[in-house]
Parts: structure tokens; sequence; C-alpha cells
């Protein structure tokens, strides 16, 4: 994906579906565009969906490398967090721009963010304005709501005080905008849940239970678009 002179390196999957399919622009948490990113991509895409994972990291590596190229998590969080907002919408920009180009797409389109990219998807519905749906993972929500036109779809987790914090403000303010905003707060379940209720050595009950409702609210409003 082509932007300004830069590029920005993305994981693209396509559903095994005859008709034409929607198309989600999947933004990766503050770990960069990892393993679960791409996994979480692949399981979309096997709901039906067209799924394109853009690494907003592209560039800004070792050596103008991705999320592949920092020698270890810290580095890359470092990284993500330091991200300049503008440059983050212009890459998805980008990456919504190329996914109306997609043959296959029938011109629906959606963003889901995870973490540091659930504030990012939420940001972004503030900035696009073709968006069918934007969809919130245990992110925080905007300053300014009042440019958002798609529906935002929170999702969220009992024990996550520093997000759940966030929620009363951002409630009020989609509210007072006459915005469509739907939190759901998955009770007993932790932040990062959609990963760690994936996880063989997680230990709490709450986030595989959050995980499988979540992932199951999140594909049936993508069909309902």
């Amino acid at each position: 994906l082509k932007h300004d002179g830069r590029t920005v390196q993305a994981f693209v999957v396509y559903p095994e579906v005859k008709e034409k399919a929607p198309v989600v622009i999947l933004i990766h948490e503050i770990f960069g565009l990892t393993d679960w990113a791409k996994e979480m991509a692949d399981e979309l895409a096997g709901q039906g969906f067209i799924v394109v994972a853009p690494d907003l990291l592209s560039g800004f590596g070792p050596n103008g490398g991705g999320s592949d190229a920092f020698p270890s998590m810290d580095a890359t969080t470092k990284a993500v967090s330091g991200l300049d907002p503008a440059t983050v919408n212009a890459d998805l920009d980008a990456a919504a721009n190329y996914a109306k180009t997609i043959p296959a797409s029938n011109g629906k389109l959606a963003v889901a963010g995870f973490c540091w990219g659930g504030g990012k998807s939420f940001a972004f519905a503030t900035h696009r304005h073709d968006l069918s749906a934007a969809f919130v993972f245990y992110g925080p929500g905007p300053s300014d709501v009042t440019a958002i036109n798609a529906p935002v779809y929170g999702f969220y987790a009992g024990n996550d005080s520093r997000i759940g914090a966030t929620l009363p403000a951002t409630t009020a303010a989609m509210k007072a905008a006459n915005k469509t905003y739907e939190p759901i707060t998955y009770e007993g379940a932790g932040h990062g849940f959609m990963r760690a209720g994936e996880d063989p050595t997680n230990t709490v009950p709450g986030n595989k239970k959050a995980r499988e409702e979540a992932f199951a609210r999140l594909v049936a409003h993508l069909k309902q678009m």
C-alpha cells in the first residue's frame, strides 16, 4: 500500500466464497503485526470476510523493516506507542482505499482494532466517513466523537479498570452527539481477552468465554452490514 511516498506492508486474506464480501481493516495491538493478529485475520476470513491487516510499523523498524524487524517485544511496543496518530490514520486510509479496489469486495468496509488498535479503530471512525461499522476491542474513545458516521460496537473487559474508567465519558459523549454506540463489558475477563482467551496457558476462565462471545458478536454485526 503506497501513499505520500510511504510504503505500508499489509497481510491480506480472502474468504472462500462465491459472492462478493465485505472488507475488514484489522488494526493490530501494541505488539505490532504479530502471528496472533494474522491468525485473527485468518479466522475472520474463515467467516466470509476479506481482511486487510496493515503493519503500522512498516519502515519504522531496524534497517527500514516492520514489526518483525524489532529485536524485542519491548522495542516493538515502544515503537507502536510512539507512532504519530496522523501517520496511523494515513496508513489506515491507504488500507481502506486499497480495500475499495479489491474486485472481490462488495464495497462494504469495517474497521476492527484490538488494545492499542481498539483506540485507533475508534479514532479512525472519526476520520473516515465511508465505514459501515467500527469495532473497538478494549481501547479508549477519542476526545471528539462528533464526526463519527458509523455505528461503533465496543468490547470491554470487566477486569480492566484502565479502559473501564474511560467508558462513562465515552458513552456520554456518543449519546450527546446522537451516535450509535453499543458497548458490552464481559465480566470476569481481563484486558486482551481476545488473545488470552485462546491461550492454552490462560488461567482466567472469563477470558475464554468472553473471547467466544465477542467473536460471535463481531461476526454477527459484520454479516448485518
